[in-house]
């Protein structure tokens, strides 16, 4: 992956560089599924993790759960989840603006002081596209997509993964980023594009 592939991956449509990475363990809960995908899930996690030299843990100290996955069949459902709107505060008019534009997936980062990544909540509203992924496609992308904050452009023209033969797996040179990123001598958040030149170098050292 070439200096500018990575640069971009981190660039937002208003021009900033923003990277962050999760500074603590995962404690993951998932509501809305049947115990086969909650494993299939949880399973994901797992991988990521193992991947990047991170962990997971039963509970976070300070939330409980710090990454939080409700699948549904109506953006509406998510104003009846007890507490939901304590957690985010916003979240009427964000299930109004996600109701009109008919998206089917959106997450929500928290950062701590630092800027490292401290919570992630992952909404799947499942219209017949998104039931039409396999489970373990669906997973592995949004463990991907929630493993760091990646630009608000990073995958709209190529998914994070590749099939490989009948199965679906994590794209290596994303895998090699994640590994970089998650190194222990590189910072949990940086907001400068030098971050990407080390990252870069870093990449090499892992592919």
């Amino acid at each position: 992956m070439e200096l500018d592939q990575i640069e971009a991956l981190f660039r937002r449509e208003s021009g900033d560089y923003v990277f962050a990475r999760w500074g603590r363990p995962l404690a993951p809960v998932v509501f809305g599924v049947q115990d086969e995908t909650l494993s299939v899930v949880k399973g994901a996690i797992e991988a990521v993790c193992q991947l990047a030299g991170h962990h997971t843990a039963e509970t976070d100290p300070e939330l409980g759960s710090n990454f939080m996955w409700f699948f549904f069949s109506d953006w509406a459902e998510l104003l009846a989840v007890p507490d939901l709107d304590r957690l985010m505060p916003d979240l009427g008019p964000l299930v109004e603006r996600l109701q009109a534009v008919e998206a089917n997936q959106y997450r929500v980062f928290r950062f701590d002081e630092a800027g490292a990544i401290k919570a992630c909540f992952v909404f799947l509203r499942m219209d017949t596209h998104l039931s039409r992924v396999p489970a373990e496609t669906l997973a592995l992308s949004q463990v991907v997509q929630s493993f760091l904050l990646w630009s608000d452009m990073a995958f709209r023209d190529r998914s994070p993964l590749a099939v490989a033969g009948e199965t679906t797996v994590l794209r290596p040179d994303i895998a090699a980023l994640i590994r970089a990123a998650y190194d222990p001598a590189m910072p949990v958040a940086a907001q400068d594009a030098a971050h990407a030149l080390r990252l870069s170098a870093r990449v090499g050292q892992v592919s």
